[in-house]
């Protein structure tokens, strides 16, 4: 396990506390440095929606435990924030959530000349995802998946 994860697992492990007294999910947790700072996201949700005082409430609660626990050896700014609606997928809860929705797919290698699409969301494991496309079936290798997340057709 590298640092990152290391420290990634270790904010989940604090957050879980917080967020299931206020019957909050985590979505997400990472670790990531950006334009020279380092970055400690976690993405929660809950029915209907986070708002900006459920942001701020479980900010306050992580950095005093963050503070407390001190295993974190660079500076680093905390951000809490909802997820929003074009998430990727990433747990198997996201993926069951979208189970028979359009997802929009990017692929690393075209599969039949596209690294592009938008198709409905059929099943997966933990190495694959099967997609249906105009009547046309894709099992994709997750490794060739650089984005997946539910399609948003405005009309």
């Amino acid at each position: 396990m590298t640092q990152r994860e290391q420290y990634e697992a270790k904010t989940e492990q604090l957050l879980q506390p917080i967020l299931s007294e206020k019957q909050f999910e985590l979505v997400d947790v990472e670790y990531v440095k950006e334009a020279g700072d380092w970055y400690l996201r976690a993405y929660i949700d809950k029915p209907g929606g986070i708002t900006i005082d459920d942001c701020e409430e479980v900010s306050r609660a992580l950095s005093d435990l963050l503070d407390a626990a001190d295993f974190i050896s660079d500076a680093y700014i905390l951000e809490v924030s909802s997820p929003g609606l074009t998430r990727p997928l990433k747990k198997d809860k996201d993926y069951d959530r979208n189970i028979g929705k359009l997802i929009e797919l990017r692929l690393y290698q075209p599969v039949d000349r596209k690294k592009e699409m938008t198709a409905t969301l059929v099943s997966y494991d933990k190495d694959t995802v099967t997609v249906s496309d105009e009547g046309t079936e894709y099992v994709l290798e997750k490794k060739n998946i650089s984005l997946i997340r539910q399609a948003f057709i405005w009309e």
